[in-house]
């Protein structure tokens, strides 16, 4: 059995098939892990196989009993002559074969491939970790070139999403009246981390996404009251990420309804709660 590593999984099966000898038709391979480009170029993974030739005789068969050298009789061969009839296999010889299948059987058993998951797991959240520290770094030096006095700048990456936690003397000032600074950076930094990592962002900025979701908890009282005695309701008029939080909540609260944003004709956005559109028999 070799484990192989190789840039791709063609790459692996030949160098497999080299260092056994045999074939590549011949391999039997298990994939421990597929190649990848990483995201962006970044944590990039080799491809790696564990593999053994299918059929060991062939391979033993096929090896030289006399070296190139005539004058270079290899040990075993020492006592015998070169024309002799080949013997017979021995028991042993014969019982050699099974024992070692079921060696790779048992290798490529249930326990290892858990095992292997568990692996990949913990890859994962090695990228993730390394992934949330380059962010982390880099929004620190976001914050210093700016005017604000931000001292706290964490980041966590997890299912795809970016968690920003920002806060500090100025954190108010980032935020900005009525959120308008706070959405002008949720913005940026969707646009930077979406673009170049394929990540989404939760930004929060001191205890900025707590109290307006609270706020919109109560906002939103009304309408959920509504829905229940009419079966529709829509919320009023709402700004950058309020938008947001009262589609989660609103979702949350009716997860049997059609619930969506929608854009009145000036521009401004509420969300709409009524009854999925059903086929109905005339």
């Amino acid at each position: 059995m070799k484990k192989i590593k190789a840039p791709t999984l063609e790459e692996a099966y030949e160098e497999a098939a080299k260092a056994l000898g045999c074939s590549v038709t011949d391999l039997k391979y298990e994939v421990i892990q597929h190649p990848s480009s990483g995201i962006f170029g970044l944590f990039k993974k080799e491809a790696i196989i564990v593999a053994s030739c299918m059929h060991p005789q062939s391979r033993l068969h096929a090896e030289p009993l006399v070296s190139m050298d005539k004058n270079h009789i290899l040990p075993e061969q020492n006592e015998k002559p070169l024309d002799a009839p080949a013997e017979e296999s021995t028991p042993e010889k014969k019982q050699y074969l099974p024992e070692e299948d079921e060696i790779v059987e048992s290798f490529f058993g249930s326990e290892y491939l858990d095992e292997d998951e568990g692996y990949e797991a913990e890859q994962e959240v090695i990228v993730y970790d390394e992934l949330a520290r380059l962010i982390e770094s880099q929004l620190k030096e976001l914050m210093d070139l700016s005017c604000f006095d931000i001292n706290v700048v964490e980041v966590d990456v997890r299912d795809n999403t970016a968690l920003i936690f920002i806060d500090g003397e100025d954190a108010a000032l980032l935020i900005g009246k009525e959120g308008y600074r706070y959405n002008a950076l949720s913005y940026m930094l969707f646009s930077w981390l979406h673009t170049k990592y394929e990540l989404f962002v939760k930004l929060e900025i001191a205890a900025f996404i707590t109290t307006q979701e609270e706020m919109i908890r109560n906002m939103l009282k009304p309408v959920i009251d509504n829905v229940l005695k009419q079966g529709k309701g829509k919320t009023r008029f709402l700004d950058g990420i309020l938008v947001q939080i009262a589609l989660e909540q609103l979702r949350e609260a009716f997860p049997d309804k059609y619930v969506a944003v929608k854009t009145g004709r000036e521009g401004k956005k509420f969300v709409v709660i009524n009854d999925f559109n059903k086929n109905r028999m005339p």
